[in-house]
């Protein structure tokens, strides 16, 4: 099966740069949902841990509970919060604060204008009297910017929707409440030192979508994806290969297959359009199950290097590329 290598003095790198922008390793908290944005949940989070943060978000209970050895608090963004010694559950609506267990310790996410999840503002004096009601350890109050990566003011709109939330929360008769707002590109738009702390993720892996103008810190990837040769032959001018012999040698060529394919995540989607390998090899004709077929006779090669650029080629994000990946394709440190 095709590899993933995971470099190692890249991604301490590239939390570094954030670490010293925010002020401290301390206002960083790695997110590694989706397993670790493709980059493996475990691995990402000993990696993580060696570095030295000590705060990790996750998707799930069942996410949360694989890494829960390697730090000190695990902020769980849409799962059913119950009480665990380092955990802190998301609530993002008023069920949510009716269903979670006694005792457990939240916080509360308000939506500011991103209309995904959140409880909404004319509902926040309910929502913490609920939480009250109900028992809860409220421990900050978070929101999520829905354009902090495009070059706009709406960044700057949301902000100041979430300060007025900060006001009525404290109006409401609590202070003592940590708040969290910035994603990786608001952290790169934004003084973030004044933040209880960011949640790094896609910047965290070596990328930002966000125009050149803010591309202020050196951000390397992480990931490359690897595929190795499984069988190699010459073709004649004029022969065909793969599903529906849609690539006509232009002359006599020796091609390889190698062994990665949608099954392990990569798309079809693109089959019309052949894709341009980090060596600059085209794959030829459409991708298998299992297999692509390139112009090639070595035993390894890269298909992708920096999944942004990979990305544009798709008509993607760079997000896509690496989250698709199947889990159980090897990831190897270097």
């Amino acid at each position: 099966m095709a590899f993933i290598k995971i470099d190692r003095e890249n991604f301490f790198h590239n939390l570094e740069q954030f670490s010293q922008k925010c002020g401290s390793k301390e206002q960083v908290a790695i997110v590694l949902k989706d397993n670790a944005y493709g980059h493996g949940l475990e691995l990402m989070a000993k990696l993580s841990a060696e570095f030295g943060l000590s705060r990790a978000v996750v998707r799930t209970l069942s996410e949360a509970d694989r890494i829960v050895g390697y730090f000190d608090e695990i902020v769980i963004l849409g799962d059913r919060a119950t009480v665990g010694d380092n955990y802190t559950f998301v609530l993002n609506s008023l069920d949510d604060i009716s269903l979670a267990q006694r005792g457990s310790t939240v916080d509360l996410k308000v939506d500011t204008g991103m209309h995904r999840n959140g409880i909404m503002t004319e509902e926040i004096e309910s929502a913490l009297a609920l939480i009250q009601e109900r028992g809860l350890n409220l421990r900050g109050i978070m929101s999520h910017n829905r354009s902090a990566d495009e070059l706009s003011s709406e960044l700057f709109w949301q902000q100041k929707c979430f300060r007025e939330v900060k006001q009525r929360v404290e109006a409401f008769g609590l202070r003592d409440l940590r708040y969290h707002f910035f994603n990786s590109a608001t952290a790169l738009r934004l003084d973030s030192t004044q933040e209880a702390f960011i949640r790094l993720g896609i910047g965290a892996y070596g990328y930002s979508e966000l125009p050149d103008l803010y591309n202020i810190l050196d951000l390397k990837p992480v990931l490359s994806l690897w595929a190795k040769r499984v069988a190699t032959r010459v073709l004649k001018k004029g022969d065909r290969v793969g599903y529906g012999a849609t690539f006509e040698a232009p002359r006599e060529m020796e091609i390889s297959t190698y062994d990665l394919g949608y099954g392990d995540g990569w798309m079809r989607s693109n089959g019309y359009a052949p894709f341009i390998t980090a060596e600059g090899l085209p794959i030829l004709g459409r991708v298998s199950m299992d297999y692509i077929i390139l112009e090639s006779s070595a035993d390894e090669v890269c298909i992708v290097a920096n999944a942004l650029d990979s990305a544009r080629q798709m008509g993607t994000i760079s997000y896509e590329v690496m989250t698709q990946l199947s889990v159980n394709m090897e990831r190897v440190v270097v």
